[in-house]
């Protein structure tokens, strides 16, 4: 979409992704097993991996039909609730926050509206190279050392394992790209951020650290979700904004960087955001964890 030229680079490679931390998560496993002869949280870890492949689903079709086909929103949105399944039937989490306990609204409403949410927003800021897997790696990598800090390392394996995948992956899909990510990396990576956020009890740092897609989410719905994150290219591959109006954090970042230089580039827009992001997280360590 960025590229004057119209190369053409593969779709889908967040397969590899699913697989990589797959194979991560499963060696975890097997060292516990018959290593350290430990299976008290494999139940956890076995749930887990249910709400990824579940999830991925959804990624997988719409990346097969192409993304601007896709599934239907309505089965979507569906597909993505059934996902949070393994986690109500073992009752994940803990029902009480911020003093108030939920009950069974919590596994039965919470639990559902949680996936739902971060795995469809994660979605949402995307579309330029190195994006997706940029912010994957930035929040997961918080999330591990917030879950290490607070006992959970066994989280933070889990994390990690996505963390590693992402890295390999970012290698080939850093500007200029030679293969997206497509929905399957983009939903399964949201899928696996709630699921931390749910098992180590740690929602309300998580959904801090989320702040720049709870502003892509008010922008996307600003432009009723038509609207998309892509810029207008000039001949010379530098960015200009699409719409007079700013619908995404990417149109944002673009607009801010005009301010300071008068040609922006795809690359400099990632690291606009990457920073945003990593701003947010630093202080999310401060409000909730000193």
């Amino acid at each position: 979409m960025h590229k004057k030229d119209k190369r053409e680079v593969a779709e889908g490679g967040g397969i590899v992704v699913l697989f990589g931390v797959s194979l991560g998560i499963l060696l975890y496993v097997a060292i516990n097993t018959f290593v350290f002869k430990s299976t008290g949280v494999l139940t956890y870890i076995f749930a887990l991996l249910c709400v990824l492949f579940i999830s991925s689903f959804v990624g997988i079709v719409d990346d097969l039909l192409g993304w601007k086909k896709g599934l239907n929103k309505k089965i979507r949105i569906l597909i993505v609730l059934f996902s949070a399944v393994p986690l109500i039937v073992i009752n994940a989490g803990e029902s009480t926050m911020m003093g108030i306990d939920f009950g069974l609204l919590y596994p039965l409403l919470l639990i559902p509206l949680g996936i739902l949410g971060a795995t469809t927003t994660f979605n949402f800021l995307a579309g330029y190279n190195g994006l997706e897997a940029g912010q994957g790696i930035i929040i997961l990598s918080a999330l591990a050392l917030v879950t290490w800090l607070t006992g959970n390392s066994w989280l933070s394996v889990i994390a990690l394992c996505m963390v590693a995948a992402l890295i390999a992956f970012y290698i080939f899909n850093k500007y200029p790209a030679k293969v997206f990510p497509g929905d399957i990396m983009t939903y399964s990576v949201g899928a696996l951020i709630a699921v931390i956020a749910i098992l180590g009890n740690i929602e309300k740092i998580a959904i801090f650290f989320f702040i720049p897609y709870i502003i892509e989410t008010g922008l996307k719905l600003r432009g009723k979700l038509k609207k998309e994150s892509f810029a207008k290219v000039n001949e010379d591959g530098s960015l200009e904004m699409p719409y007079e109006k700013v619908y995404g954090l990417e149109h944002l970042a673009i607009k801010i960087l005009r301010k300071f230089k008068k040609k922006v580039y795809e690359r400099e827009v990632v690291w606009l955001i990457h920073g945003f992001q990593i701003i947010v997280i630093g202080i999310g360590f401060l409000l909730f964890m000193i």
